[in-house]
């Protein structure tokens, strides 16, 4: 049996990442870049599909892990009945090229340990041709090369390269592996206990600039970190999560590729980070926006490549079984052709809060954003497919109306707080337009609470969003009504579904059936804050950190029944909404400023 998805840790360079698993096993890992092919895809098959296992020999050894405090340096310690070894993972910060560093560590006695490396190029589907090069294992496939430079002797078994040694008290036994394009002569070796230190160092600097020093600052600063992680440092995009095809229900087909960057994801990203002191990845991610963007605002996209690419056609991957034989595996994603019209006020809410926290100025920024404008004056009424992208068609979707909203509103606080200039009279009456729009077609009177779009009766969790992006107060009698009525519909053992699906005709177009949502759960953790019910929220929040894994990190969804986390893994929405609530908690309830309403 696979392992559960909350049995995986990071690791991360941010330029890419892996997964590793409690039996010692790298069952994921993309190179060199985060939508690259993975070379270990286990994750998404079997072992014979790519993996990196350093393990006891015995099968059944206690195990016990953590992140060095404020990094992402992973400590797997094993106890045996022979003794304890401990194994120290890490990726380095990106030099010439990416590296995975592993030592084992002799903790108490003598333990048999064993190895396996099993290398398979495009996404496990080419074995490489394999062979010894100065003391180091040279893998070669296409335009890819893996090089091992191991402590121990390593041997061929099959298609796979093994070793057994025993690892004593005291001694310390390094694994070095390294990617470089294969028409390339090899980098050099590195010193892996120095790049253990140094990797250590980088992080401990990172995290202790956190400006959070509330009751829960240990969860923030740990989401923050795996925040950081998702960050493509060379373009400063944000990826939505590290992995692809990790169902939101096992044995189903919602199974999507997620290692692109999502204005919504990203800009929400950049607000979690604004919130713990980090201004210099949100320059980062402006520049990158700018170029990302850049052109006619019309063929604006809601995804990206880490570099900004647009073409990112889904294909499946047939010789994938798929996470517990979830399917279709994917690489790609169709939803780069939907229009989502809520990332307009996504974009103009994080530029507008950026600027409000002292971002230094660029010119170039406020006209693009003067063309987004531009384009969603004559557009806000299409129907699109919403914040949950969804696949049966395009509706008037509420919430994107009120981040079309928003989007009118954060113009106007630019002008008018910022002194920017612009067309303010008009998208003032266009903010007026919109918000009346929404009260009236959106807003169900028999139900006393806002629906998925106009005209339906389906309830969202989105409409949890109102209140917190400032387009109602929260004692307005509509927002009490809309959260009374997603308690009463929408929660499963106290946590949030995105909405009820499953009926022929629902909105997302496909069959019913995934966990709920984490980030939407957050949301209510946010209503009960701003509606004062401050031990409620409190409680939500609590519950919610419980959820995470034991090094701290949380996928998109969860399931109550088999209590296991289910979707991509880490998920920057759920630890984006994981600081967000720490910061609203920590505030005054008359004074809300970490809410994206001021």
């Amino acid at each position: 049996m696979p392992l559960r998805i909350e049995d995986y840790a990071l690791l991360g360079d941010t330029q890419t990442a892996a997964l590793v698993g409690r039996d010692g096993s790298i069952d994921w890992l993309c190179l060199p870049r985060f939508d690259s092919a993975a070379c270990f895809a286990a994750l998404l098959g079997a072992p014979e599909h790519g993996r990196f296992r350093i393990a006891p020999k015995d099968p059944a050894p206690r195990v016990a892990r953590r992140y060095r405090e404020g990094t992402l340096v992973l400590e797997t310690e094993f106890t045996t009945a022979e003794g304890a070894v401990r194994l120290v993972d890490c990726m380095p910060l990106r030099g010439r090229a990416p590296d995975v560093v592993r030592v084992v560590e002799g903790v108490r006695g003598r333990v048999p340990v064993s190895l396996e490396l099993v290398i398979r190029f495009d996404y496990g589907s080419i074995v490489p041709w394999v062979r010894s090069i100065g003391g180091a294992l040279r893998a070669v496939a296409g335009p890819d090369a893996l090089i091992l430079r191991a402590g121990v002797p390593v041997r061929g078994a099959g298609l796979s390269t093994v070793a057994d040694f025993d690892v004593h008290e005291g001694q310390r036994i390094p694994f070095v592996l390294t990617w470089h394009p294969s028409h390339e002569p090899p980098p050099e070796a590195l010193d892996a206990e120095r790049e253990v230190k140094s990797t250590e160092a980088w992080w401990r600097a990172w995290s202790s600039r956190c400006a959070h020093a509330g009751p829960w600052r240990e969860a923030v600063v740990s989401s923050l970190v795996a925040l950081k992680a998702l960050t493509h440092a060379p373009t400063g995009g944000l990826v939505a999560a590290p992995t692809t095809s990790l169902p939101e229900r096992i044995g189903g087909v919602r199974n999507w590729d997620y290692r692109y960057c999502w204005l919504r994801d990203a800009t929400l990203t950049l607000y979690a980070l604004l919130l713990g002191g980090y201004s210099e990845e949100a320059a980062a991610w402006r520049d990158w926006l700018l170029r990302a963007i850049a052109g006619d605002p019309s063929k604006l996209q809601i995804l990206y490549g880490v570099a900004g690419e647009r073409r990112l056609r889904e294909i499946e991957l047939p010789w994938l079984p798929g996470y517990e034989g979830s399917r279709p595996v994917r690489a790609g994603n169709a939803a780069v052709s939907q229009l989502q019209l809520d990332v307009y006020g996504e974009v103009m809410d994080t530029m507008y809060q950026a600027r409000r926290s002292g971002l230094a100025p660029e010119p170039d920024a406020w006209r693009l954003q003067r063309k987004l404008m531009d384009f969603l004056e004559s557009s806000w009424r299409r129907p699109d497919e919403g914040i949950w992208e969804v696949r049966g068609g395009p509706r008037p979707f509420t919430y994107s109306r009120v981040m079309a909203w928003v989007a009118f509103d954060r113009a106007v606080k630019t002008v008018e707080q910022l002194g920017l200039e612009g067309p303010v009279d008009r998208w003032r009456a266009l903010r007026d337009a919109v918000h009346a729009e929404v009260c009236e077609k959106g807003f169900d009177r028999g139900r006393g609470a806002f629906t998925q779009s106009y005209g339906s009766q389906e309830l969202d969790a989105s409409a949890l969003l109102i209140p917190l992006v400032g387009f109602l107060p929260p004692d307005d009698p509509r927002v009490v009504g809309t959260v009374r009525a997603i308690e009463r519909e929408l929660l499963r053992a106290g946590f949030v579904l995105r909405y009820l699906n499953g009926p022929a005709g629902t909105a997302d177009g496909l069959p019913g059936g995934e966990g709920v949502f984490l980030a939407c759960s957050f949301w209510l953790a946010d209503c009960y804050a701003l509606m004062g019910r401050a031990a409620e929220a409190r409680a939500l929040y609590e519950r919610l950190l419980a959820l995470r894994n034991d090094v701290g990190l949380l996928s998109e969804e969860y399931d109550p029944a088999s209590e296991r986390l289910l979707g991509n893994f880490p998920q920057a929405f759920s630890h984006l909404a994981l600081v967000d609530t720490a910061f609203n908690l920590a505030l005054d309830r008359a004074g809300p400023a970490a809410h994206r309403s001021r």
